[in-house]
């Protein structure tokens, strides 16, 4: 399928029009500063389906009382180790980096912290809070639920669990920290929106239709993945066979974290007009309470350097280690700027005019072409 040219905009015009978008919906101005940044840091780490492009999503969420821009997360119960949040049905980024911060405070103090969260909404990118435990010098572990049930199980022709993600980051001492972010799906479902909007076609073994056959137009796995009722996402392992079960039972343990241990719904068993209750849980561990001060980040450094010095298949793509990707696409976006496909762009034009707010954004000139 043809590709198109994509121009770029800088990391700080489009914080500034995140920002002024936000806090015309209704967000207080700290909060809507704080979840813009959280959201163009996504789009900076090469995360695309969950940055700026989830912004006609929320515009319509919020039409319809999905979230609420004004809500305030609240300390329900606590203990020296372990906390639970209530989101008050806001966007999550905001009480997710909230939860991760506390469950770091608790693991520096006492080597452990584990912070649950309920009525929350969609977080963006849980990589984004794993590392911030990582860059506290903790190990950061980091599962949640998702709104909608997209992920067909093994042998099943509808799908049930949700995306629901895991991320894990660690530190080391000289080389970037450790940053795994996975769905549990083969692939995020906001990444078949960013092939949508940039007129690709997918790769066999992301979606499926009702009978099990790989979708591959992005138009016609937009309506699969999103309409809810028959095919969608494969479990991590790219078939809706026995190879995926494993990616089935990780979408499990993300969905026993972050739903039942806060309260947080299940979606099939939600009801129609009742708000997602999305659910997330962040745990935090201090490696100085196993080891001496370094031994762990310091073995880690040596763990790392050893994979990037294998030799490599192709001596012009060397070895990665996870969060080497994101680590320097955020390099080369912040020095050159965040692609915005056209469609993309016309569609926060459109969000602007609605809101009252001044279209801002910073484009450059396009990029390379995208096919």
């Amino acid at each position: 399928m043809t590709g198109q040219t994509m121009a770029k905009a800088s990391a700080d015009s489009l914080r500034e029009l995140t920002t002024a978008l936000l806090a015309a919906w209704g967000m207080p101005g700290a909060a809507a500063g704080e979840t813009a940044a959280l959201i163009v840091e996504t789009d900076l780490s090469g995360i695309d389906s969950h940055g700026v492009s989830m912004l006609p999503f929320y515009e319509t969420l919020r039409e319809a009382g999905g979230w609420l821009p004004d809500a305030e997360p609240r300390l329900v119960r606590e203990s020296p180790c372990t906390a639970l949040l209530d989101g008050g049905h806001g966007l999550g980024h905001r009480t997710a980096m909230q939860a991760m911060r506390l469950a770091a405070d608790k693991a520096q103090r006492i080597g452990l912290g584990a912070v649950a969260v309920r009525n929350s909404n969609h977080f963006g990118a849980a990589g984004l809070y794993a590392r911030a435990a990582a860059e506290r010098g903790l190990i950061g572990l980091v599962a949640s639920t998702t709104r909608s049930p997209m992920l067909v199980p093994t042998r099943a022709s509808v799908p049930v669990l949700g995306t629901n993600p895991l991320a894990f980051a660690a530190p080391a001492r000289r080389n970037r920290p450790f940053v795994l972010d996975i769905a549990t799906t083969t692939v995020a479902a906001n990444k078949v929106k960013v092939y949508d909007l940039q007129n690709r076609d997918i790769p066999p073994g992301w979606v499926v239709d009702e009978a099990g056959r790989p979708v591959t137009s992005s138009a016609r796995a937009m309506e699969y993945v999103f309409r809810q009722s028959e095919g969608g996402l494969t479990a991590l392992g790219g078939s809706a066979e026995l190879g995926s079960h494993k990616g089935y039972g990780l979408g499990m343990l993300a969905q026993i974290l972050a739903g039942p241990l806060c309260g947080a719904a299940f979606a099939p068993l939600r009801g129609k007009d009742e708000k997602p209750n999305i659910g997330h849980f962040f745990l935090a561990l201090d490696p100085a309470a196993f080891r001496g001060d370094d031994a762990f980040e310091n073995e880690l450094d040596a763990i790392v350097d050893a994979l990037h010095a294998t030799p490599a298949a192709d001596p012009a793509l060397p070895v990665l280690v996870a969060g080497d990707p994101e680590a320097q696409t955020r390099e080369a976006r912040l020095r050159d700027g965040i692609p915005l496909p056209d469609r993309l762009q016309a569609q926060l034009r459109e969000i602007c005019r609605r809101a009252g707010v001044s279209h801002r954004l910073e484009v450059a000139a396009p990029s390379a072409e995208i096919v």
